[in-house]
């Protein structure tokens, strides 16, 4: 790697835009957002870099107003599967071949495009499609996706230039390699950034994927694949389709060629998929590499030295931003019986400032659920907690979905640490709260560390470096990002590498040079310059 590329700032995180009412960044992008709004979009899958089409149009709607008809796109059979698996691996030798630094050239040119001429429409995409407000499209579909480009671009040459030691008459080098076939990229809705970052991190370092966006996402999918066309993406390197799950998962893991999933969506699919790996392993050419995010029942631990402002803001803000639909968002809250009434007091205060509807509106804190599923599991848990003599509802509780799928904000007291909105993963804007006595302290850390089998994040606030000190080690394996003193999400890409483990994935570490290893493999190559001639070593005299 030469001296000149190495000093190249890549990694550097994009500065976020603050959209303050009436600023000419806002106008732009509500522009964008109201153009889209009436376009009527049709969205093929990408083979081969060729738009495909099928008989099967699947209309597309925005969570924010259901019955409002946005295009459509056109879902494919295991024929496709099977095309986009051919295309890769027939663009998988020319891509291999490209330099580093010309595939590296393509991601960081994407980068740009992203924050400059793409910024307003994909994040308008997002906002439209998974019902983001302007702030969470803009961390997240620009900041986030700008970031994790730049940064493996970064992380990439770190690793090409890591190097074993030679000694004399010898040069030894490593060779970091594709892996052998294609890799199969699994993307969820609630992460325009993590639809990308997926399968253009395995592309980064050599390898072709096969990418299937969750069909909750498919407006912002669409605008990634027109971004990296002209970024100049080879065709066949990444192919995008919209197909069954399950039946794309037999296909696709059963396949001799099949070299790695990177995954983030639910526990169980991955599991599931998980087992299909095992069960077929016998057909492969090489080990699959297993990355997979899924889940989280998300901590928040008070301790009684804690700053009630910051633990209010640090509740309202950690559950309820993206209506709670972040695999990192609080969900559990911990507090100790002498600040819960002030605590609740501020939330109270601060809950009833917050605005809840379309993104179209940026005062807007709080929009929709993703779609009917999602409002209807939101609403059963709300509905038993409402009859339940162990909960007792204190904010929200209020679904709306005649127009959008509108949850509130929804915070429930519990008296039994293992009531069900406590222990089990929902995904809404439901926050649960168990509030202990000051003297459970260590108690109270032992019951956070068994009651969830998920492991991502968690955090605690405390003013008592002893009581920190306690909680972070009694707290070691619940969480795979912890935070102190501050909520549990918004890991930043380069600052905080994000991932957990136990049931919440195999904390691989998006945003990281680890999540790049696991995409190649290790060449170890010995050079000796002068042979010996004789096998007798000086011992033998």
């Amino acid at each position: 790697m030469s001296k000149a590329i190495s000093q190249v700032p890549f990694a550097v995180n994009e500065p976020v835009r603050s959209y303050e009412p009436g600023s000419a960044e806002v106008k732009s992008l509500i522009s964008a957002y109201k153009q889209m709004w009436k376009e009527q979009v049709e969205i093929p899958m990408i083979i081969d870099g060729k738009e495909v089409k099928s008989e099967d149009k699947i209309a597309i709607s925005s969570p924010q107003d259901h019955q409002h008809n946005l295009g459509f796109y056109y879902r494919g059979t295991m024929q496709h599967v099977e095309d986009a698996i051919n295309t890769a691996l027939a663009a998988k030798e020319k891509w291999n071949n490209l330099g580093w630094e010309q595939r590296a050239a393509i991601f960081l040119k994407a980068a740009d495009l992203v924050a400059g001429p793409y910024r307003d429409r994909l994040n308008a995409a997002t906002m439209i499609g998974q019902s983001k407000n302007v702030h969470q499209a803009e961390i997240d579909a620009a900041c986030e996706f700008i970031d994790f480009l730049r940064y493996n671009v970064e992380f990439m040459t770190e690793i090409y230039s890591e190097q074993p030691v030679s000694d004399t008459g010898v040069w030894n080098r490593s060779e970091y390699r594709p892996l052998e076939g294609f890799c199969f990229a699994v993307t969820p809705f609630n992460f325009t950034a993590i639809a990308g970052n997926l399968p253009t991190c395995m592309a980064m370092m050599g390898n072709v994927v096969v990418w299937k966006p969750s069909d909750k996402q498919v407006l912002s999918a669409k605008i990634i694949m027109d971004i990296l066309t002209e970024a100049g993406l080879p065709a066949g390197v990444i192919n995008m389709i919209f197909t069954d799950g399950k039946e794309t998962a037999d296909k696709v893991l059963s396949h001799p060629d099949f070299a790695g999933l990177h995954f983030t969506g639910s526990t169980t699919v991955f599991q599931d998929m998980w087992k299909k790996i095992g069960n077929n392993i016998h057909q492969y050419k090489t080990y699959p590499r297993i990355v997979g995010e899924t889940g989280g029942k998300d901590f928040v631990m008070v301790h009684p030295s804690a700053n009630v402002e910051a633990v209010a803001t640090g509740l309202v803000r950690g559950a309820f931003e993206y209506q709670g639909q972040k695999c990192s968002a609080a969900s559990r809250a911990y507090v100790p019986k002498s600040l819960w009434n002030d605590v609740k007091a501020v939330m109270e205060s601060q809950l009833k400032t917050i605005k809840m509807g379309s993104p179209e509106d940026p005062s807007n804190f709080i929009n929709a659920v993703i779609d009917k599923n999602s409002f209807e599991k939101c609403k059963g848990y709300i509905e038993r907690a409402e009859k339940s003599a162990e909960a007792n509802i204190i904010f929200g509780g209020k679904c709306d979905d005649s127009k959008g799928w509108f949850v509130e904000p929804t915070v429930i007291e519990t008296t039994n640490p293992k009531y069900e909105s406590v222990c089990e993963e929902i995904f809404g804007p439901i926050l649960s709260v168990y509030v202990y006595e000051d003297q459970d302290w260590k108690e109270t850390l032992k019951l956070v560390d068994e009651t969830s089998p998920y492991s991502l994040t968690g955090s605690i606030f405390s003013q008592d470096r002893y009581a920190i000190d306690e909680a972070y080690k009694a707290l070691e394996n619940a969480a795979g990002n912890f935070y102190i003193n501050d909520k549990p999400t918004g890991a930043v890409v380069g600052q905080q590498p994000f991932g957990g483990a136990r049931a919440s994935g195999t904390n691989d570490k998006a945003g990281s040079k680890m999540n790049l290893l696991r995409w190649v493999s290790v060449r170890s190559i010995k050079e000796t310059f002068v042979s010996p001639k004789d096998y007798k070593y000086p011992y033998l005299g």
